[in-house]
């Protein structure tokens, strides 16, 4: 009798709330699951659970991440493009997933600007270049210089083809005019495992990720690929500060639902990510590693992000080209 009473206490004050935000209540029966196609621990992992918790709250119903890792993430990706657009599925997509990936990844197996419902941008993160501790290179200059003079002599560490990690390292290789050995990996936690082992000798991703390793003396940052300092990592330079402008890269993650998904649904969503947005403790995690959330208004509208995928998707085919 407690759980029933507990149960419909729980389903009423759910309907209540996606009243409130002005969507058709969706049935309590089913959790919403938030696929992320990468695995867990990784940048997009964290910012997924970050979200996740705050739009539960906001829908009054569970949101339950899923770890769906694969393919450079078209595992995950694609089994959110084919699943029912019932509002039970969403995924977390990003730079790599729904703007490098269509140039990078041959035959990739979904379209990003065709096969999804955009629902919101979560956040955008600068791209942090940390190597193994004992690498010899104590500047963004040395490690240019040791990565010119030994062409294929060292590796760096990706989550998969056309993803953040490994389209940040591209880009940054390309400008110094260097190449060397990229190692997949199912997400960037497990690479970031190996390189405190010795095993590989950079990485370049979000700070998400990174910020903590840096802190804790187990790698070593030489630069931020963003136009200033970091709050989390105010002796970091800039690589335009160490002599490399070129390598400047953002990177963003945002929610989308499969193609065909109710319009009531994608705005009920939408509305739960802004009111999470707005939640202070959301805002304080995500302040911490210095992700840059939207601005209320436009930006953080689906039809926003749809344009944004779009220019991501032209954007990263010139650069790839």
């Amino acid at each position: 009798v407690e759980g029933n009473l507990l149960t419909r206490r729980a389903f009423t004050a759910s309907v209540a709330t996606f009243a409130a935000i002005g969507s058709p209540a969706i049935a309590q029966s089913t959790p919403i699951t938030l696929i992320v196609p990468f695995a867990a621990g990784g940048p997009t992992d964290v910012i997924a659970r970050i979200a996740a918790e705050g739009m539960a709250r906001a829908l009054g119903q569970r949101v339950v991440v899923e770890n769906v890792a694969g393919a450079g993430g078209a595992t995950g990706v694609l089994r959110a493009a084919r699943s029912a657009p019932d509002g039970r599925t969403l995924v977390l997509g990003n730079l790599g997933t729904h703007g490098a990936a269509p140039s990078a990844t041959p035959n990739l197996p979904y379209d990003p600007q065709t096969d999804f419902e955009p629902v919101g941008l979560i956040a955008s993160t600068p791209i942090v270049l940390v190597i193994r501790e004992k690498l010899p290179a104590s500047n963004l200059g040395e490690f240019v210089a040791l990565m010119r003079s030994m062409p294929g002599a060292f590796s760096f560490g990706h989550a998969g083809q056309g993803v953040t990690s490994h389209t940040a390292a591209v880009l940054l290789l390309s400008v110094m005019g260097a190449m060397q050995t990229g190692v997949p990996y199912r997400g960037t936690a497990p690479a970031l495992n190996d390189m405190l082992a010795g095993v590989l000798d950079f990485i370049c991703d979000q700070s998400v990720i990174m910020v903590e390793q840096v802190k804790s003396g187990k790698v070593r940052a030489l630069a931020v690929a963003s136009n200033t300092r970091l709050a989390s990592l105010p002796e970091v330079p800039t690589a335009a500060e160490g002599g490399l402008p070129e390598f400047s890269i953002t990177a963003w993650n945002a929610i989308f639902a499969p193609k065909g998904t109710d319009p009531a649904i994608l705005s009920a969503y939408n509305k739960a990510l802004g009111t999470a947005l707005e939640g202070p403790e959301l805002r304080q995690r995500l302040a911490a590693f210095d992700a840059e959330i939207p601005a209320d208004g436009d930006a953080r509208t689906g039809e926003s992000l749809r344009r944004h995928v779009a220019s991501e998707v032209e954007r990263w085919r010139m650069i790839i080209r």
